[in-house]
């Protein structure tokens, strides 16, 4: 299983990885990036089967990250690991096609139960 990990923080982006791993995920891969920008770019080039992602980066939020794969025709497993947690952070994401919402911070079963509708064994 192929995740895009989008987050401004390479250290965050380090420890999403390294719980995913925890996770128990078997054939997992990830890709980094460190904005919506680049991640639009990861997409078009790795074609990855979930997408872990910041609301809040410079360049390109999460929300418009999403919107813009949404818009595009794009289905990828969408969600959102953030500390942003109120409901209407929580409402506009999943309005806008998000399939979950990890709060930081968080567990390796966390990431297991949101991926595993895309889990490729």
């Amino acid at each position: 299983m192929k995740v895009l990990v989008v987050d401004d923080s390479k250290a965050m982006r380090m420890i999403i990885i390294r719980t995913l791993k925890q996770s128990g995920i078997a054939n997992l891969t990830t890709v980094e990036a460190g904005n919506g920008l680049e991640g639009l770019a990861a997409v078009a080039e790795h074609k990855p089967h979930a997408i872990c992602c910041d609301w809040n980066m410079p360049e390109m939020k999460g929300i418009d990250f999403l919107k813009k794969l949404r818009a595009d025709g794009n289905e990828t497993l969408f969600g959102f690991v953030t500390s942003e947690c109120s409901a209407e952070v929580k409402k506009e994401a999943e309005d806008s096609g998000a399939a979950f919402f990890i709060v930081k911070p968080f567990t390796p079963n966390a990431f297991e139960a949101a991926l595993t509708p895309v889990l490729v064994h």
